[in-house]
């Protein structure tokens, strides 16, 4: 049996193509990346709140949850693994429904990010953590955009190619985790139904 071909994505994302994506699909993706973390995301959020313009694009666009070492003399970026989504959460409803396409991180999503994703058609890619090193190598060029004063929490705009990623909620509402789960889960030996 072979192995499903991995698809490969450019940047922004269109509504068929986030919306043509399922659960399990392996991707790579080349284009531009936002960054953002807890901190950001708090101020994006009081933003959107105020009415104020957002001092990133969102529409057909990704955020990676990221916290990236610092880069060795010479180096773009340091190791630049996925943080845990969950984190964000309470701030990711508001910005899909700015026409954010997807996000990149690790980590199962809540109910109301999972609803939202099929609201507004959008993805959740995962990456494996532990490998920051590696994906690092697919950032191609780095800049801090937003927030510079939260360091390495700041919005910074990535250049990438070939990212890999795995999609783990799609807009039809499958979730990898759950399916995973269902997969994987046997009966005890001797735990008959009675």
């Amino acid at each position: 049996m072979s192995a499903e071909p991995v698809l490969a994505l450019t940047t922004p994302l269109t509504d068929d193509v986030a919306r043509g994506l399922r659960v399990g699909q392996r991707v790579t993706l080349t284009g531009t990346l936002y960054t953002a973390r807890d901190a950001a995301h708090e101020r994006l959020a009081h933003a959107l709140a105020a009415g104020q313009t957002l001092p990133i694009p969102l529409a057909g666009q990704i955020i990676y949850y990221v916290g990236p070492a610092p880069a060795k003399p010479g180096a773009i970026i340091g190791p630049a693994g996925p943080t845990t989504a969950g984190r964000v959460d309470l701030y990711t409803p508001a910005l899909l429904a700015q026409g954010l396409k997807g996000m990149v991180g690790k980590g199962k999503r809540s109910p109301a990010v999972r609803a939202a994703i099929v609201a507004h058609g959008a993805v959740y890619f995962v990456m494996v953590g532990g490998a920051a090193a590696l994906i690092s190598e697919h950032i191609r060029s780095v800049t801090t955009v937003a927030y510079a004063d939260l360091g390495t929490e700041a919005i910074a705009r990535y250049e990438v190619e070939g990212l890999p990623m795995v999609v783990a909620n799609d807009a039809i509402g499958g979730d990898l985790y759950e399916q995973g789960q269902a997969a994987y889960q046997r009966p005890l030996p001797g735990a008959e139904a009675r």
